[in-house]
């Protein structure tokens, strides 16, 4: 989720190989100690679960590897703020090792000089690059190159309460269904009496109101950014899934939720009040802990083919010297390893990086255990990421204005696009 997928309650928040990398950087000293060891300084932005996580993994790292230490003190803001905080840091000259960077981010922060290339790091490391999930793999690679190391994957589906379908006396949704039979099936679950919807939708704008409406473009045939590279790719599109918000908006069956994080949003589900709600693996803790009888389906389509979205987030490494480099690098590698991986994705709440990971055992048992998470993995097949483009922030403020106008009833969703073309157009023609 300007993100990952969402913003997730539980935040996880050189052109050749790492020996090519230039001798010190304005970051600061090599990080060598008179013992020898080298300290990498790791900002990481995680809390509660996903903190938890980290900071065992670190330490079982820095157990393992006594010519090194990583300081895990997570740089002092939250994930959703690390883009500003690395911002200010690589402008300042005093900045971390490696940050916990969300991949609709890694464009922006890529271009500054003191990013570290991967390719050669993650092409020829432990885990081997044609194992990774497709969505991984694009949504580390800007340009060709490979600017980080996957940290988190995810993808969307649909969630939704079975006591409330069985109420109104509705059939479960099924794999193949469509968006047509999605609104009706929100309809027919409304219950304004009650206070039951049928689905809800974040209103804020930001990306988390955005991501959601990705798949349902890419169904209709439409890109985020047209082939000349000057144009969005979606317009025709883009007027097409907001008519499907619009219908939901008509028959009163969508929950607005007016504040970021889409909290609210989820709290009705979770209260009982929500029949359907697009979200991630990282809820499904959070739904079994409130003890729903819950089921998880794919996303609705157009066009009969399956398609969703992935929201990779990746760690990325900055240059302090090669010596630190060297060992911020043999970190991140070692993180992305399948053993390691597995265990981040059970505590945290996220999705495997890997083929090899999926096939774990203790992955597969967790998978056995957790209702729809296999929904979640296997939409993986099909899942897209957003562009890795400087002006994608650009692009999904216009959309998420667009969406917003829409859900508020106050523009057409053909007058809404428009807006939006006007505006993306616009931050396309900005040279980068």
């Amino acid at each position: 989720m300007p993100y990952g997928i969402a913003r997730r309650r539980l935040l996880l928040g050189g052109t050749a190989a790492v020996g090519a990398l230039a001798g010190c950087s304005a970051g600061g000293s090599d990080g060598v100690g008179a013992d020898g060891r080298v300290t990498v300084e790791l900002w990481h932005g995680q809390v509660d679960t996903g903190r938890a996580a980290v900071e065992a993994l670190v330490g079982e790292f820095n157990r393992t590897h006594p010519a090194i230490r990583v300081d895990a003190g997570g740089g002092g803001v939250l994930a959703d703020a690390m883009l500003q905080k690395v911002t200010a840091a690589l402008a300042a000259g005093s900045y971390p090792d490696v940050a916990y960077i969300f991949g609709s981010d890694l464009a922006s922060v890529a271009r500054s000089p003191r990013v570290v290339d991967l390719t050669s790091a993650l092409r020829t490391g432990p885990t081997p690059w044609d194992t990774y999930w497709k969505p991984v793999r694009d949504a580390v690679t800007v340009n060709g190159r490979i600017r980080a190391a996957p940290a988190l994957l995810d993808s969307l589906a649909v969630v939704y309460n079975r006591e409330l379908f069985r109420r109104a006396g509705v059939p479960f949704p099924r794999p193949g269904w469509t968006w047509g039979e999605f609104t009706d099936t929100a309809r027919q679950l409304t219950d304004r009496g009650r206070g039951v919807f049928g689905t809800g939708w974040p209103g804020t704008g930001d990306e988390d109101t955005v991501w959601r409406l990705w798949p349902m473009i890419w169904d209709l045939g439409g890109e985020i950014v047209a082939a000349d590279g000057r144009h969005i790719g979606f317009a025709e599109q883009g007027a097409r899934a907001l008519d499907t918000l619009a219908r939901l908006v008509r028959d009163q069956s969508v929950y607005v939720d007016p504040k970021p994080g889409s909290e609210q949003m989820y709290q009705v589900f979770l209260g009982g009040r929500m029949a359907m709600v697009a979200t991630g693996p990282w809820q499904l803790p959070d739904i079994v802990d409130a003890g729903l009888d819950y089921g998880v389906v794919p996303l609705p389509t157009y066009s009969g083919r399956p398609v969703t979205i992935s929201g990779p987030d990746t760690w990325t490494v900055f240059d302090n010297g090669s010596a630190r480099s060297r060992a911020a690098v043999e970190f991140v590698r070692w993180m992305t390893q399948p053993v390691r991986d597995a265990r981040w994705g059970v505590r945290a709440g996220s999705l495997p990086l890997s083929t090899g990971t999926a096939s774990r055992v203790e992955w597969r048992r967790h998978s056995a255990r957790t209702t729809g998470l296999d929904v979640f993995t296997d939409a993986l097949r099909s899942a897209r990421v957003r562009p890795v483009h400087a002006a994608y922030p650009q692009i999904s403020q216009a959309l998420g204005e667009a969406i917003v106008s829409v859900l508020l009833g106050r523009a057409s969703p053909a007058d809404a696009v428009r807006r939006c073309a006007d505006k993306a157009d616009a931050a396309l023609l900005i040279p980068r």
